[in-house]
């Protein structure tokens, strides 16, 4: 029987300590790459606003936008997850706005990328009227559009939340981790946040699809800049990439449910992880190579950014060099 009850013991804490080793690994490698791409998500909006040319041109503008948004997202994301491995319960209200900042910023990645293609697709197919439709002050209003509409979706939640839950729950703490599910637990939230992402979804690829069908039938025609449309295409297949990737976080949390349902509780933590990798991480991290290291324009001017302490050393060193040369020489 003592035998018995030291096999169930060693079993027990073997599970523990592959579960905190687990922890660890994944804390590692998710905040890791997370701090790079901050940083470099960072020196790529102060390069966007660096330069006049970036400052008053469209394209860059919503670049800046979604930049920004995908920026905020990864930060706050990644410290919900560091939140949760480390089994830290937050209050219900704290829990409230996070989830509702996560909620927003997501909201706005889409639809600027909504509004990207949409911009491309008139600079090939209407270049005419391109600058006349698509000038700073319109970007500015658009814009501006987009977060309110995103913040709309955000205070209908909020006011569905508190309608059903204020009174009872808003200064408790909670008992589970802090999560979309555990914040809209009543059924009207939940109708309400899937029809949301569904439109948004179904906006997002049918904009995508018209575009692209709109730059290749433009790019047969005789009066379009055959270099110019063939590069608009490239762009827009990665927008609907990046797209693809951003809504497939809206489905993270079905995912985990049927994960957890996994009866090797390890495994089931491992696959949540990876999933948290693959679909929330991943795709805020492809802004900065697809328009900083990708754009011709942006790319010189970020790459001496990236590198200006490094660069900034070797010059001092470089002079130091000389000046005690010159020294030694007189």
């Amino acid at each position: 029987m003592s035998s018995t009850n030291q096999t169930q013991m060693n079993t027990t804490f073997n599970l523990q300590r592959q579960g905190i080793l687990g922890v660890v690994f994944f804390s590692t490698v998710t905040t890791l790459p997370c701090c790079v791409f901050l940083f470099i998500n960072v020196t790529m909006l102060y390069t966007l606003r660096s330069k006049e040319v970036f400052r008053e041109t469209s394209r860059f503008i919503l670049v800046f936008n979604l930049l920004f948004s995908d920026t905020v997202h990864l930060a706050q994301s990644q410290s919900m997850y560091l939140l949760s491995v480390s089994r830290v319960t937050l209050l219900y209200s704290v829990c409230v706005v996070l989830v509702s900042l996560n909620t927003l910023t997501l909201n706005v990645s889409i639809i600027t990328l909504v509004t990207m293609c949409l911009e491309r697709y008139i600079a090939v197919c209407f270049p005419f009227k391109h600058s006349v439709l698509i000038t700073t002050k319109n970007t500015g209003v658009v814009i501006l559009v987009i977060w309110c509409f995103s913040s709309l979706r955000v205070l209908v939640e909020i006011s569905l939340i508190f309608k059903f839950s204020f009174y009872n729950a808003m200064e408790m703490q909670m008992v589970e981790f802090c999560g979309k599910d555990s914040v809209l637990s009543d059924p009207v939230s939940d109708i309400f946040s899937k029809a949301f992402t569904y439109f948004l979804c179904v906006l997002g690829v049918v904009t995508v699809v018209f575009s692209y069908i709109g730059v290749i039938v433009a790019a047969r025609s005789a009066s379009t800049d055959k270099a110019s449309a063939k590069k608009a295409q490239r762009t827009l297949l990665l927008h609907l990439l990046q797209l693809g990737l951003t809504l497939s976080s809206t489905i993270h949390n079905s995912l985990l449910i049927v994960i957890s349902n996994d009866p090797d509780r390890i495994r089931a933590v491992q696959m949540q992880n990876v999933l948290y990798i693959c679909v929330i991480v991943l795709p805020k991290c492809l802004s900065s190579p697809i328009y900083g290291f990708r754009d011709q324009t942006i790319r010189p001017v970020l790459l001496l950014n990236l590198t200006c302490q490094w660069r900034g050393s070797a010059v001092i060193s470089n002079i130091q060099a000389k000046n005690k040369i010159r020294v030694h020489g007189n």
